[in-house]
């Protein structure tokens, strides 16, 4: 009995996962995902970098433009960066809540904490899988990076 019910619960679990992307609302402005924020207090990501360079965390809220959404349930979204520099990496806090792919091209404002880290390369090829990216793209990834990492509580939509 008890295998049966582990088995049922396995189930809808996974038929929860698999069905997360349908049932997240649209990128519209002022539509918030996970904790309900306000753009009051927001730096731009030049301004981030900045600060980054003076202390290697940052708490706080951090407007920018979407340039990626992770493909397979949106459990990350990427902040562009001035010039050919890396997206900054927004991850959710404990992964409680997801954003949709139409998020790409909107600017945000997400509430969280940042910092510089270094990416491993198993990291860095799980997140380009995630991304849909080629096995050749893939495959070119072969050593650790720094970068700027953001785990957020929420994101607002306001453009």
């Amino acid at each position: 009995m008890k295998k049966l019910i582990t088995l049922l619960v396995c189930v809808f679990a996974f038929i929860g996962m698999s069905h997360a992307q349908s049932k997240i609302q649209p990128a519209k402005v002022g539509v918030n995902y996970g904790k309900k924020i306000d753009k009051n207090g927001a730096v731009s990501v030049k301004k981030l970098e900045s600060n980054l360079a003076k202390s290697k965390t940052f708490d706080g809220k951090i407007e920018g433009q979407v340039v990626q959404v992770c493909k397979k349930k949106g459990c990350f979204l990427t902040l562009k960066r001035e010039g050919d520099q890396e997206p900054i990496m927004v991850r959710f806090t404990d992964y409680a809540y997801f954003v949709p792919e139409d998020l790409i091209g909107k600017t945000v404002v997400v509430a969280g904490k940042a910092k510089v880290k270094e990416t491993t390369v198993e990291w860095q090829k799980h997140y380009a899988e995630d991304m849909g990216k080629s096995k050749e793209e893939i495959a070119k990834i072969n050593k650790p990076k720094q970068d700027i990492s953001v785990v957020a509580d929420g994101v607002l939509v306001v453009k």
